[in-house]
């Protein structure tokens, strides 16, 4: 089993978990994140102050699969969450170890 976390631009989001769920992925865990990488923040003025927003708002899906639908996970997000520009976001993919179902009991790729 994989954890994959995508760091993406908010506006992607329901493009990205609408590609998800055509393909069948149904669980997964959304955070509203805020990061700094390459796109370095934005500069704005607000009543004659300019200032700078260092942290730039993210959106983090977290999605546990079985191992034989990582690449298929891992392409369908990027395909989504792509805008061609700086801040496009980056997806991570971790092993994990063990997964309960609290309600079932279930463990494995079936508590998936």
């Amino acid at each position: 089993m994989k954890m994959i976390e995508a760091i993406i631009k908010p506006f992607k989001l329901d493009e990205v978990k609408d590609g998800l769920v055509e393909m069948g992925v149904h669980g997964m865990t959304v955070t509203e994140v805020k990061g700094m990488g390459r796109q370095k923040g934005n500069k704005e003025t607000y009543r004659g102050a300019e200032y700078t927003t260092d942290f730039m708002p993210k959106i983090k899906i977290e999605v546990l699969v079985a191992d034989n639908m990582v690449a298929k996970v891992v392409e369908t997000i990027a395909r989504h969450a792509k805008t061609g520009t700086v801040g496009d976001g980056k997806i991570l993919v971790s092993d994990i170890t063990s997964v309960v179902r609290i309600r079932t009991g279930e463990t494995g790729d079936s508590a998936l």
